[in-house]
């Protein structure tokens, strides 16, 4: 964020003004006067402030007309106002305009301070977060879903249409086809857009803890709700909730998202206490909930009301014109996370990429790409750096057998045994990638991301490498 003129003080009183005005320079603030509300408009085209003190009556445009115009072009900027009037009714009507606080006259300094440090704190946060909504807004703009075949242009246009509306949509793809992504690009281009996206995924959560997340609890209401919880469906209120996997969710909480739906209310478990909602709903399977429905296993009624406007992804293999557009995309990408110079693909290389079927479509091509970037020395990427099981050769990695030991008579932890599995495994890729946590993941064919989530959940460091430090870790 800028470096701002961080004060502007308004007061036709010229001791009051400049009293002000010497007290807020030595707390170290930068700090610009006016004298009329026609001055301040002025200087606040030229220079954007973080915290506008005034006085409420000033002639000709009042302190109550500064704040009007501060809220409209500046969302970010706090208005103070000072008043020697202190009316309940001066006071409410400037909290409903949007006035931060007001102080009466003669002013506490020390109140003033504290007030003045608050209003900058918020201002600051309010900045932020509107500059991470732009950057959001670029991330997921819909030119960042890649691709120039029929099937996915199908898609834009069809995103196109709807992004502006309320309709609740059905996503639907295999795994990896960038069914959130695409979630993300209508919300972040829509009306909502300044509200919030929460994203759950129903079938990574037990059931007997879904509904809880989904629609919160009240204390007291089972074992361990110690306190009130919000679901996600209050925190996206006015936002759009995205329901990935929904059709993995238990038969008794489809008819309770049902009633959400058709109602536009929720009631925390625990609690009779009706709350009016204004969510749009997303949802997203890889599942045929047709033939789920066929077999008792999913509410025909919550799939119409969740099916009113469906896309449908369409895997890798359907788009190959697609391939050679994300390699270079995933390419440049990872190249920049690595902070390497910009490689490139051999025809050989980009000839395998394009022969292969892709089985975890989009993401698997991501996971791909990155994992070759990182085991890659050179600039240039040969079809021989590729996984074997894409380049050629028998392939080492995903279609290698695993054997299993016997199960004894008494039975075994399987839990245990897969984490005691991963631990091995994931201090063996930290040996041979010699620490580099990019390097490790590549060599295992999971995301960095994903390597350090499972380090800290198993509690493992980074294993002391004798010699000379490298790059990323």
């Amino acid at each position: 964020m800028k470096n701002l003129s961080q004060i502007l003080i308004i007061d036709d009183e010229a001791n009051n003004r400049e009293a002000l005005s010497m007290l807020l320079t030595h707390a170290g603030y930068e700090v610009e006067s006016a004298d009329s509300g026609e001055k301040a408009l002025e200087i606040m085209k030229k220079t954007p402030f973080e915290i506008v003190i005034t006085d409420l009556f000033l002639p000709g445009v009042s302190g109550i007309d500064i704040l009007k115009k501060v809220k409209e072009d500046s969302p970010y900027t706090n208005v103070i106002l000072i008043t020697g009037n202190a009316s309940a009714e001066t006071a409410v009507e400037a909290m409903k305009e949007g006035a931060f606080d007001y102080i009466t006259k003669p002013f506490n300094i020390e109140k003033l301070k504290v007030l003045v440090a608050k209003a900058l704190e918020k201002s600051q946060l309010v900045a932020e977060n509107l500059y991470l909504r732009q950057q959001l807004r670029g991330k997921y703009k819909f030119e960042n879903i890649i691709g120039n075949s029929n099937a996915i242009q199908q898609v834009f246009s069809r995103m196109e249409r709807i992004v502006n509306t309320d309709s609740t949509i059905l996503i639907l793809g295999e795994s990896g086809t960038g069914k959130e992504l695409v979630a993300r690009a209508i919300h972040f281009n829509g009306a909502r857009k300044e509200k919030s996206f929460i994203a759950i995924n129903c079938g990574a959560i037990p059931a007997e803890l879904l509904e809880s997340e989904l629609f919160g609890h009240v204390r007291g209401s089972f074992t361990g709700a110690v306190s009130d919880k919000p679901g996600k469906f209050e925190v996206a209120n006015y936002g759009t909730i995205f329901l990935d996997e929904i059709g993995t969710m238990p038969m008794h909480l489809q008819m309770k998202l049902l009633r959400v739906l058709q109602e536009q209310e929720v009631e925390r478990v625990g609690s009779s206490k009706k709350i009016k909602l204004n969510v749009r709903v997303i949802s997203a399977t890889n599942a045929n909930l047709e033939d789920q429905v066929k077999k008792g296993q999913f509410r025909e009624d919550l799939y119409y009301r969740l099916n009113v406007i469906p896309i449908l992804l369409p895997p890798l293999r359907d788009r190959q014109e697609d391939i050679p557009l994300l390699a270079r995309h995933f390419l440049q990408k990872t190249c920049r996370e690595m902070k390497r110079s910009l490689m490139s693909l051999s025809p050989a290389a980009m000839q395998a990429l394009e022969n292969y079927e892709w089985p975890g479509n989009v993401r698997e091509m991501e996971n791909v790409i990155e994992r070759t970037v990182a085991l890659t020395d050179g600039d240039i990427i040969e079809k021989r750096d590729l996984p074997q099981h894409i380049g050629g050769g028998e392939d080492s990695g995903s279609s290698m057998a695993f054997q299993p030991p016997p199960i004894p008579e008494e039975g075994v932890n399987m839990v245990m045994f897969i984490e005691g599995i991963e631990r091995g495994m994931i201090r063996e890729a930290l040996v041979m990638g010699k620490g580099v946590k990019a390097k490790a993941a590549a060599l295992l064919g999971i995301n960095r991301t994903t390597l350090v989530e499972k380090m800290k959940r198993l509690d493992l460091e980074t294993p002391a490498i004798s010699g000379k430090k490298t790059g990323r870790r």
